[in-house]
């Protein structure tokens, strides 16, 4: 499998392609976002929702999710959470660091693709709204062309884990419905509080005619698309972003098998009626 840049040259999908950090931004206190410049010049295409293998020289390698729009002419960009060896020495890039970039690889969320004049309902827990930035980006555009509405709701365990809040004045600034919830509230916090299921109800979408694209962690997922199928969304509607113990990106070292899926190939996004019944399966 070979992966094209935008010149056209194929690159090898097992082979790290040099990029230099050239900004960072601390996004919480253990999210970082980085963007990236290919050394070489060829900036390589994606889908949002897709996920690149980005190396740690010396430490590892790690699944991350592009959290750019395919359209943004800006470098790569990539919010990165500090939970491991890898994450720790990622989140620990300076500006002319250079690390590697494998990919892209994995399904997409498919809004481009499937531009729709219904509801599209976006539902992020904590650092999930990573991997859906450059959907909601593209969507909040597509808005102006005369697509449907844009519904972003946005969890987190407190205020001060809430990521991207520039981006979300903007797109609310842009015509979506932003609406965001703490589980646990802060000196300061004058917004909701309680779980991101609590906003469904009085969002504002049409239930009967949307589609939902849900990240974050499982089990907010899972009493998520219960929710919703409780208000009347179609579960066929509904897409997850599932995530698994990624290596090769490929579909070949089988680390990430959940049932019959290959995370890396058939994931991670999937719709919500093939992922309920795997969504229970712990990572081995």
């Amino acid at each position: 499998m070979a992966n094209t840049t935008e010149l056209g040259a194929p690159r090898s999908a097992l082979i790290p392609a040099l990029h230099r950090v050239v900004a960072r931004r601390s996004e919480t206190a253990d999210v970082v976002t980085l963007w990236l410049e290919p050394l070489d010049g060829a900036r390589c295409s994606f889908r949002s929702g897709q996920f690149n293998m980005l190396s740690a020289f010396g430490v590892g390698e790690v699944a991350v999710s592009v959290s750019a729009s395919p359209s943004d002419p800006g470098p790569l960009r990539h919010t990165v959470r500090d939970v491991g060896a890898v994450t720790h020495a990622l989140c620990s890039c300076d500006v002319g660091d250079v690390i590697g970039v494998r990919g892209p690889f994995g399904t997409d969320w498919g809004v481009t693709r499937n531009a729709t004049p219904n509801d599209t309902v976006v539902v992020a827990g904590g650092i999930g709204l990573a991997p859906l930035r450059g959907a909601v980006e593209e969507l909040v555009a597509a808005r102006h062309e005369g697509a449907g509405r844009v519904f972003v709701l946005v969890g987190a365990r407190e205020p001060d884990q809430l990521v991207f809040l520039d981006d979300l004045a903007a797109w609310e600034k842009a015509g979506a419905v932003v609406l965001s919830t703490v589980d646990r509230s802060a000196p300061g916090w004058s917004g909701h509080v309680g779980l991101v299921t609590t906003l469904l109800a009085n969002a504002g979408f049409d239930a009967r005619h949307c589609r939902v694209l849900i990240c974050g962690p499982e089990i907010m997922m899972r009493f998520t698309a219960r929710a919703l199928h409780e208000l009347g969304v179609d579960p066929a509607s509904i897409w997850v972003s599932l995530e698994r113990n990624m290596q090769c990106g490929l579909g070949w070292c089988g680390h990430c098998q959940l049932g019959p899926l290959l995370l890396c190939r058939d994931g991670p996004v999937v719709g919500y009626l093939e992922a309920s019944a795997l969504m229970n399966e712990r990572e081995r």
